[in-house]
């Protein structure tokens, strides 16, 4: 199938087989943006577009009744989304801004989503503790950091023939440029996708890194070195 093809479905899902859930998940996601600031994106087509349908663009890519590892949550974006189209997923939402766990808690408990947990710590803190490190089928970020910073924090968290799927804006440069970072990391690249959301709101990319290796005990290095000296 297409990508402008699936795209087409996903409009489909947001607003019409799932139209309440994704209407009360904006609902509450304005809400709480006035005390939380979650986003600055908040008109309605704006949400539409570039929050569900960008989140729900990557749903084809992670495998059935998969565990993910999503990482940097924020307001939930893709992994709402992604949960209210394949409820087969499991999720496990790092963040570490306290108030964002708490409207991902609300969100999750409104909706009556399961299998999602939510944890208030870094990445690079949980991705070093033996419960989360290479236990996940999937990991995936969306507007978190450039790609060589953003696969240190991710791909520790990815078993062996799992992978890291990261959501990026016009980024096929940014995605070659860390191919060092994905060598040093157990990684390597198994596809691009590039795509424009309907209505000119946007090209996007999607891009699959494969684990392939174990990630060295050394990553992540954490202190902040993963931004201020990316691999």
């Amino acid at each position: 199938m297409e990508m402008q093809e699936r795209l087409h479905s996903y409009e489909q899902v947001i607003s019409v087989e799932k139209k309440e859930m994704f209407n009360e998940y904006r609902a509450l996601l304005l809400e709480y943006n006035q005390k939380y600031n979650l986003t600055a994106i908040t008109e309605e087509k704006e949400v539409f577009y570039k929050h569900f349908l960008d989140s729900l663009a990557g749903g084809f890519l992670f495998k059935e009744h998969a565990t993910v590892a999503e990482i940097g949550s924020g307001a939930g974006f893709p992994s709402i989304p992604l949960k209210i189209l394949r409820e087969d997923l499991s999720f496990s939402l790092f963040e570490s801004v306290g108030k964002k766990c708490e409207f991902l808690n609300v969100i999750v408990d409104k909706l009556q989503l399961k299998r999602m947990n939510i944890y208030n710590i870094r990445a690079e803190d949980a991705s070093r503790d033996g419960r989360y490190r290479e236990k996940f089928d999937h990991a995936t970020a969306r507007a978190v950091a450039r790609m060589n910073t953003l696969s240190e924090y991710c791909l520790p968290f990815v078993k062996i023939g799992g992978s890291f799927i990261a959501y990026k804006g016009e980024g096929k440069g940014e995605i070659e440029e860390a191919k060092s970072a994905y060598k040093a990391l157990g990684g390597k690249i198994k596809t691009v996708i590039e795509y424009a959301l309907p209505e000119n709101y946007g090209e996007r990319t999607l891009a699959v890194i494969e684990k392939v290796r174990q990630t060295p005990n050394k990553y992540p290095r954490g202190q902040g070195k993963e931004r201020k000296n990316p691999l």
